[in-house]
């Protein structure tokens, strides 16, 4: 089963779940020993939790200067 990684390895703060596939720290650690079954049980959660860090950073981004 090929690794829901797209390289854009960063931790979203609030949320500690990676900004480019959704995983958490320990489950990014897991991945290469995880059964099928585990691997299937991250993937089905990762694209709720993809909505979820995409709110945080809306939340948490910069604002830009007012003119």
């Amino acid at each position: 089963m090929e690794s829901p990684c797209n390289n854009i390895c960063t931790i979203d703060g609030p949320t500690g779940l990676c900004v480019g596939c959704g995983r958490s720290l320990s489950e990014i650690g897991e991945w290469a020993s995880a059964l099928p079954e585990r691997k299937q049980q991250i993937l089905s959660a990762l694209p709720e939790r993809m909505l979820t860090v995409s709110k945080s950073q809306q939340v948490t981004a910069p604002k830009g200067k007012s003119e």
